[in-house]
Parts: C-alpha cells; structure tokens; sequence
C-alpha cells in the first residue's frame, strides 16, 4: 500500500501556525504580485469564492472594511515548514517521495495498522510542525490521490481505500482523476466515459488512441496495477531555470540587467546543489506589448561559456555583454529569465583552453558563499552587479507576513 500526506490548505496554514488570529477567519494567499488567490481557507472556500479569483474583484470585501483576510505569498516561510514536513515523514516512512511542495507519497511499515499509522501520522505532523493534513492509503498512487480527497472530508483526517474501490470511483467524475485535464475530460465525455469506474474499464485500445500510454498508465492505476515509476525527486535536472514576472515594468537597461544577474545567481545556487557545471544558457527577456518582438513578445539569447562553470561571476561576465543587446530604448519590460543547459557533473572530464593556467577553483568559494547564505540569510554576499538596495522590479509582496524561520530579523517575538 502507498500513502499520500497533502497539507491542508497548505500555505494558509503555515500563515496561522505563526498568526493564530488567523484561524477560524476567511484567509486567502494571493499569487506572484498579488495577482489572485491560490491558497484559500475553508471559512473562505465556504464564501463560494473561487480558486484563482482576481484580487482586485475582492478588494472592497477585504478587512476592515469587510469580512476577507489577504496575505501575499510568502515562499520563504513555505518551502521552509514544506521542509520541515518532510523531514518528520522521512522519520515515520520506509521511505518517502516528495511530490509537491505540500504532498508527498510515503511507503509505510510492513503489517501496520494502516488506519491507526496514518492518525499517528498526521498527529506528528500537526505536533512537531503545526500543519494539519490529510493521509489516505490505496494500491497504487492514483487511488492513494483519491483516498487522500475522501480523508480530508472525514474528521478524522485518514482514509484507507478497500480493495474493492468500484463504489467510490462510480462517484467520482473522470475529470477529478490526477492526470486527466480538461481537454482530456471533453475526449472522454465524447466517448461516453464518464467517471473514474468508467476509465477503468474502458478498454486499452480506446484508452490509447484517446490519451495515449500514460492515460492507459492512468486506468491501469485505477484498476489497482501500480504503473508509475518511483520518481527521485532530488535527482540531478536536465536543466534548470528561473525566471519571474517584475512587480513593476521597468524601461531602463540597469534594472534589466539587474533582474538577469539576480536570477542567474540564484540558478547558479541551484547548480551548486546538485554539484553541477553548466555549459551554457538562454537569456530571455519579455517585453509588456505581446507580440512586439518574436512570439509573445520574448527575446532571447544564448550564451556558451568559455569551459562549464558553476561559478556565478564567470557566468556574469559572460552573459553580460550578450544580455545587454536584449535592451531596447524606449520599451516596456514585464519579465525576464535564464535557463542553463548542458549540465555535468562536477570533476567530469573536458576541453579545457590550451593557453589558459588558470585552474578551476570556483566551487569551494561558492561553498563558502553559499553557506554563508544559508546561516545568514539570502544576499549577505552577492554580487554589484545583482543591484543594491531595494529593487523596483522585484516581485510585488505588499501583504508578506514575517519570514519567522528563515530570517534572523523577523524571528517571532514573545511578549
């Protein structure tokens, strides 16, 4: 049997774990730049007020005016409680593969009482961490997504799915199976396949034309046969990226230039991670009018280092020339980002320049640096060139609460 742990509601709940003001009240996260809700309580949910609503369309319902709490995303303090979760797991689990930032699939002790492991589960978690969350067992991990679903309506937070799922997939519509978008649900619907019992016994041959093999995978799961590899969810990337839309357009080449060093630093911690070298990137930049310079208004670059790197000034240097032709005098930016690609591991063979006596020495100071960011907080040692002081672009948080566990400044105080 496989388990699935979703917290619940995950990013509200990690807000009231260090606000208990917030328990019991309509409570919503907003999205990059405080765009729309993406995390919504259940006093919120029972509102009638939708996953992804505006912000702007609720904003006279706000308090004190109204009855609606908003808070900006605060990605610091989440994927730090999301840390935290997990680790609590790895202590009650066989083993455990973190799926998201909120669930994570676990493999419990062989002969366990399923029911009362996963109320010990959960019980930990809330004690040790302070989240609530949902635990639900099944064959495969489909049916662990389902019984997951049916846990967190039940007050004791757990559910075990029989055997015999044909009752609760004959209620449940084809469209709420994980995986099955809603294009995908319209193909089904055309097909007569309705709900989650009539996608698992559909036959294959309709299941592939229609989806393909990983629909089929998605039946197959469904009628109990585990057809998804375990995945390694800290394995080495292909490529890595990061990019983010800007809290405020900016027209001037410092600012863009800025946000391209900032992201390529915080790409290059990534790489150091995983004890990579990257060969190279994309530099891309998107300007505010889609379609004013290629598709959807993005221009790109690329840029070959000299040797694969991980170090982030030989990365500024080289980027920085070939960045700057991004800039165009009199346009509106909204957006930036780099990808590097032709990552290697570290110590791996390669063409080095015949001329060249420097030694590739990179990775033991950014060790330090990136430690020194760690114990210290984000940006105690950076580069000029990332800007500094306060950045214009950066994304807008108006409502952030406290980063209490990841910023020796906003550690919560006791009065």
């Amino acid at each position: 049997m496989i388990g699935l742990v979703d917290g619940n509601n995950f990013f509200v709940s990690c807000e009231r774990v260090f606000n208990p003001k917030l328990i019991g009240k309509p409570v919503a996260v907003l999205s990059n730049n405080d765009g729309c809700c993406v995390s919504r309580s259940n006093e919120f949910k029972a509102l009638g007020i939708a996953m992804g609503t505006p912000y702007f369309q609720l904003r006279e319902r706000e308090y004190p005016k109204g009855e609606l709490i908003f808070l900006s995303s605060n990605f610091e303090l989440y994927g730090d409680m999301s840390r935290r979760m997990i680790s609590v797991l790895r202590e009650m689990a066989i083993e455990v593969e973190q799926y998201s930032i909120d669930e994570a699939f676990i493999y419990p002790p062989s002969n366990a009482d399923l029911e009362k492991y996963g109320c010990e589960v959960r019980e930990t978690v809330l004690k040790w961490v302070g989240l609530p969350c949902g635990v639900g067992f099944a064959q495969t991990k489909t049916l662990a997504k389902i019984a997951n679903h049916i846990a967190k309506k039940l007050s004791s937070g757990v559910f075990v799915l029989d055997q015999d799922s044909t009752k609760i997939l004959s209620d449940l519509s084809a469209g709420e199976v994980w995986g099955v978008g809603r294009r995908l649900t319209l193909k089904l619907k055309a097909e007569k396949i309705f709900t989650a019992k009539d996608l698992r016994d559909a036959d294959d041959e309709t299941l592939r034309r229609i989806g393909g093999i990983t629909l089929l995978r998605t039946a197959q799961e469904l009628r109990g046969i585990s057809s998804y590899e375990e995945r390694d969810y800290d394995e080495d990337p292909e490529s890595i990226t990061c990019s983010r839309t800007f809290g405020e357009q900016i027209t001037d080449k410092d600012s863009l230039m800025e946000s391209i060093a900032v992201f390529t630093a915080q790409a290059a911690v990534k790489l150091r991670r995983h004890s990579m070298l990257a060969s190279g990137c994309n530099v891309y930049a998107q300007l505010a009018i889609p379609g004013a310079a290629g598709r959807g208004g993005f221009l790109e670059r690329t840029v070959v280092f000299p040797r694969p790197t991980d170090a982030t000034n030989e990365m500024h240097a080289a980027i920085r020339p070939i960045a700057e032709s991004l800039f165009i005098n009199g346009s509106r930016y909204r957006k930036s980002g780099i990808t590097f690609f032709g990552l290697e591991k570290e110590g791996r063979a390669y063409q080095s320049d015949l001329f060249s006596m420097e030694k590739h020495e990179a990775s033991k100071s950014y060790a330090a640096i990136d430690k020194l960011n760690r114990s210290f907080g984000a940006k105690k040692v950076f580069s000029a060139s990332e800007g500094i002081g306060p950045l214009k672009w950066q994304m807008k948080r108006d409502k952030i609460s406290k980063r209490a566990t990841t910023d020796w400044r906003e550690l919560m105080t006791v009065k």
